[in-house]
């Protein structure tokens, strides 16, 4: 991982060369990247463009996200590390631009970062508001009160629903279609996912249940019950298969 001034310097090094390739396309750069003198303000600018509906809308949610990083720059070095690990993850993609501009998951996300914040300055009202407007125009629904780490990755994005007080570890992917939730009859009780941990597109996460790190989460699978570190889970209900040795339950 590099720091987030030499992210910034690649971003925009992509971005004067996407410039010169296509005058067309890097009209639209001068707004959205070589306007901005840094990361966050780029990052700011992206959403409010995603979250806004009328250019005013665009302004103030774009300025409520500069106001968020400044104050916890730790939401920064989040989104790097979120923008770097799709370069790492993502085979159709080795550059940070297109991800920045063009990936949903990866506004959503760093939206949810911000809501998380204003959750924890008791701004609840706006925090609920990002996570509507997130819903509404990204398809992704991340509730404020969930917790999730760093090199997060939501591929394609649309329909991922994370429920409150959900605990999503460090390095984990979640592909489209997702549910993270509780149940009815444990409302205090929320998944807990581990780092590293795929989950595939469709995977349903319900209750009181823990993902262990780098376990794998078949399409489709509907999990209930713990997944040991390092298993997959397919199937509805969930069955195990490909544990480690130490994993496989007695």
């Amino acid at each position: 991982m590099v720091s987030v001034d030499q992210l910034w310097n690649s971003i925009r090094t992509e971005a004067e060369s996407a410039v010169l390739r296509d005058p067309v396309f890097g009209a639209a750069l001068s707004s959205a990247i070589l306007a901005h003198p840094d990361f966050g303000g780029a990052l700011s600018h992206q959403i409010g463009a995603r979250l806004g509906k009328a250019p005013a809308d665009h302004a103030r949610f774009a300025q409520l996200a500069r106001d968020a990083f400044r104050c916890s720059p730790d939401l920064i070095d989040a989104a790097s590390r979120d923008l770097q690990s799709i370069a790492v993850h993502d085979p159709a993609t080795t550059t940070l631009l297109p991800p920045l501009l063009n990936f949903k998951g990866y506004v959503a996300l760093q939206a949810w970062r911000v809501s998380n914040w204003l959750r924890r300055q008791s701004r609840n009202d706006l925090a609920l508001l990002l996570q509507s407007l997130s819903s509404d125009q990204l398809q992704v629904s991340i509730h404020p009160a969930a917790s999730i780490g760093t090199s997060a990755f939501l591929d394609h994005a649309t329909g991922i629903i994370i429920g409150a007080f959900a605990v999503i570890g460090d390095e984990v992917t979640i592909l489209q279609n997702v549910t993270i939730g509780r149940k009815h009859s444990e409302p205090d009780r929320a998944p807990k996912i581990g780092r590293g941990v795929l989950l595939s597109a469709g995977s349903t996460i319900l209750g009181n249940v823990t993902v262990g790190d780098f376990a794998k989460i078949g399409a489709g699978t509907v999990v209930e019950r713990d997944v040991p570190p390092g298993c997959t889970a397919v199937g509805v209900p969930a069955r195990l298969t490909n544990c480690p040795e130490a994993s496989v339950p007695a």
